[in-house]
C-alpha cells in the first residue's frame, strides 16, 4: 500500500535518511585494502546507535547485520564477513536506519584502491542512471516512467538491468508501496502524487541481467560473475517535484570528490 506523507513526516524521514548518509560517509573513510566488511559493519552499528538511531536492517527479515556489503559480482544483500577487501575490488554498501519511527535506506558502491577503467565506467553509468530515474519521479508521472528512463540509459551502454530486485516506497516500514523497478514502459503503473516517498535504486550488471540467489538465503550474484553496481537515494515529491532526502555529500567529503549532481534535487 502507498502511504502519502505529510510535510512534517517528510522532514522526520529526512533525519533518518541523513543519518544513513552520514553513516556511509563514515564508512567511506575506512574502505581500503585489508579492512574486513565485519569491521565496517561494527563501525556503522556503533555510529547509528550513538546518534539515537536503530540499525534498520539488523534483524529485518532475520538479516544478521547492520550493513549489506556486496563486493564485485554480488548484486545486493551480501553478509559482512572476515575476508579482507583487496585492491581493485568494488563494494556496494547498503544501510538502513530507523529513527523517530521512520526509515531511511540508502546505498553507494565504493572503489577499493585502484579499480580498472571498465569497472569505473560501470559505477559511473549506474550512478548517472539513478539521477536519470529521479528526474522522472514527479507528480503526474508513473512508475514505468522511472523504470523506462533507467533501463534505456543503462542498456544503451550494453549493461544488464536486474529485473528481480526493485526500489520501493519508504516510511514507517522499510518496504512500502509502490515497487519501483529499474525497467518498464512509459505511462504504466502507479501514478505519482504529492507526498510520496520512495527509494530509487538501480542495480546494474556489467554483463547479463540474470542473477543467482545463494544458499545462505541472502547473497545474490550475477549469473556470469561479472561486476554489479548499486546506488540508492531516498526521494520525496515536494511541490510536485523530486526532492532528495539522502545525500552523497558526506561520502564525497570523505573521498575528496567535488560534485554538483544533487543540486537540482535539493531543498530550495
Amino acid at each position: 500500500m502507498v502511504k502519502i506523507k505529510t510535510p512534517e513526516e517528510i522532514e522526520i524521514m529526512r533525519e533518518s535518511a541523513l543519518m544513513v548518509s552520514k553513516t556511509l560517509g563514515l564508512i567511506a573513510k575506512e574502505i581500503k585494502p585489508g579492512v574486513t566488511t565485519l569491521q565496517l559493519d561494527k563501525i556503522a552499528e556503533e555510529f547509528i546507535r550513538d546518534n539515537g538511531g536503530i540499525p534498520g536492517f539488523l534483524g529485518l527479515y532475520d538479516f544478521p547485520n547492520t550493513l549489506c556489503m556486496s563486493p564485485n559480482q554480488q548484486v545486493v544483500h551480501g553478509i559482512p564477513n572476515n575476508k579482507p577487501l583487496e585492491n581493485g575490488e568494488i563494494i556496494s554498501v547498503d544501510c538502513g536506519v530507523l529513527k523517530n519511527g521512520y526509515y531511511g535506506d540508502h546505498a553507494y558502491t565504493f572503489e577499493v584502491g585502484e579499480v580498472d577503467p571498465e569497472t569505473k565506467k560501470l559505477l559511473d553509468i549506474t550512478k548517472q542512471s539513478l539521477y536519470v530515474g529521479i528526474k522522472e519521479f514527479k507528480a503526474g508521472n508513473r512508475v514505468g516512467d522511472v523504470g523506462f528512463a533507467i533501463q534505456q540509459f543503462c542498456e544503451a551502454q550494453g549493461y544488464g538491468v536486474v529485473r528481480e530486485l526493485v526500489g520501493h516506497g519508504l516510511g514507517k516500514k522499510m518496504h512500502e508501496g509502490p515497487e519501483m523497478p529499474n525497467y518498464g514502459k512509459r505511462g504504466r503503473g502507479k501514478k505519482f502524487v504529492e507526498g510520496m516517498v520512495v527509494a530509487i535504486e538501480p542495480m546494474i550488471n556489467q554483463g547479463t541481467r540474470k542473477i543467482v540467489q545463494h544458499s545462505d538465503g541472502w547473497t545474490i550474484t550475477t549469473l556470469d560473475n561479472k561486476p554489479s553496481a548499486h546506488f540508492e537515494h531516498d526521494v520525496a515529491i515536494v511541490n510536485g517535484k523530486p526532492q532528495l532526502l539522502s545525500t552523497f555529500d558526506y561520502i564525497y567529503e570523505a573521498l575528496g570528490i567535488e560534485s554538483n549532481e544533487e543540486d537540482e534535487f535539493r531543498v530550495k
